[in-house]
């Protein structure tokens, strides 16, 4: 394997990145109380979810830096406006994602008013978060079909679950990219990093022979 160090862990990030936005929402799941609000931010596993999710997204910007920095070369000017999309997107949202942890549950305790009438700025920021998140990892997804530096199939995947993605902060829809990304970590570690472990293996044996 060559380039930086970030992009040789393109799998073992892209998998951790998939793993922990889907265990996240699971947890979200299973949480929800669809009857009130209050009653499912206030659930300790709820908030695990939350924080468990918002580590996936740091996961997640590191493993986009990561998969472009392999298919840079290929991905043209077409596949670097992409990665800065989905970068951007991810930014935003976990920026979004960073406020429902952490600052929601202190606005449900103290003004919980506000909590229930969300509107002006905070809608607006928001949506855009939505919009600019989706947009990036539906794109870095077409991108990466066009780079064809991984299998087709799984970059179709990233791009369906980046669409779905506008809707990833409520469970279960980062499960989607979630997904996608895990099985597309799988296929970097299958089939890239092993085989060229066994090759080096294969050399050093080799040489050691006729040592």
């Amino acid at each position: 394997m060559s380039g930086s160090p970030i992009t040789r862990l393109a799998g073992p990030l892209t998998i951790a990145a998939g793993a922990f936005l889907v265990i996240a929402d699971l947890m979200m799941l299973a949480s929800r109380d669809v009857t009130s609000r209050q009653a499912t931010i206030a659930n300790p596993i709820f908030g695990a979810g939350q924080v468990t999710l918002f580590i996936g997204f740091v996961l997640l910007a590191l493993a986009a830096t990561a998969l472009y920095g392999r298919q840079a070369d290929r991905a043209g000017r077409f596949g670097a406006f992409a990665y800065i999309a989905a970068m951007v997107g991810t930014m935003f949202l976990a920026g979004d994602l960073w406020f429902d942890t952490f600052a929601g549950p202190w606005i449900i305790a103290n003004a919980p008013a506000l909590a229930d009438n969300p509107n002006g700025t905070l809608v607006q920021g928001a949506f855009a978060s939505y919009v600019l998140f989706a947009l990036g990892w539906t794109l870095f997804g077409i991108a990466s079909m066009r780079a064809r530096v991984y299998p087709i199939v799984l970059c179709a995947t990233v791009a369906l679950g980046g669409l779905v993605g506008f809707f990833a902060l409520m469970p279960p829809y980062a499960i989607p990219l979630g997904g996608a990304l895990l099985a597309l970590g799988i296929w970097i570690v299958r089939y890239e990093y092993l085989p060229a472990r066994q090759a080096a293996g294969a050399a050093q044996a080799a040489g050691a022979a006729r040592a």
